[in-house]
């Protein structure tokens, strides 16, 4: 086991700044060469407080606030229009960047795209995605995936 700062979110393991215990294979050929972690050194520790520092500038201000964008999102069915063939078949797949562009021209506000989670979506029609505001509070989204014409 090795120990690793996270420098980035990563889905079921932790957030920035956190301190994880991962197996040597998962961190040395993973997280550290794609950037989502650097190895635990005593020096390191100070970059721990920098990156929960700019972690917290980069989440929603309040409570209060993300509660609101989480009612926003919620209440609204967000379109994407995806290149589709005979049947509804995507062309490829949605990705959470088309996600990220449609909830930003839905005029619903800007969201990073590490904090979304979606299952594959290969079709056309009515799909759910999962955007992490805060630790604490996630918000789902309904999503229409509409085909070009």
């Amino acid at each position: 086991m090795s120990k690793l700062i996270l420098t980035h979110e990563v889905s079921g393991l932790g957030a920035p700044g956190d301190v994880v215990d991962v197996k040597n294979g998962y961190g040395r050929n993973y997280l550290i060469p794609q950037g989502f972690a650097v190895a635990w050194t005593r020096g390191g520790e100070k970059q721990i407080e920098q990156i929960k520092a700019a972690r917290a500038a980069r989440e929603h201000a309040t409570l209060e606030d993300a509660q609101a964008l989480k009612a926003a999102l919620e209440s609204t069915k967000v379109k994407l229009v995806v290149k589709a063939g005979q049947g509804g078949r995507l062309f490829g797949s949605v990705k959470t960047t088309d996600v990220a562009d449609a909830v930003a021209e839905a005029g619903l506000g800007t969201i990073d795209k590490r904090k979304i989670e979606l299952n594959p979506i290969k079709l056309t029609g009515e799909h759910e995605a999962t955007i992490r505001l805060r630790d604490e509070l996630s918000a789902t989204i309904t999503l229409q995936v509409v085909a070009a014409k």
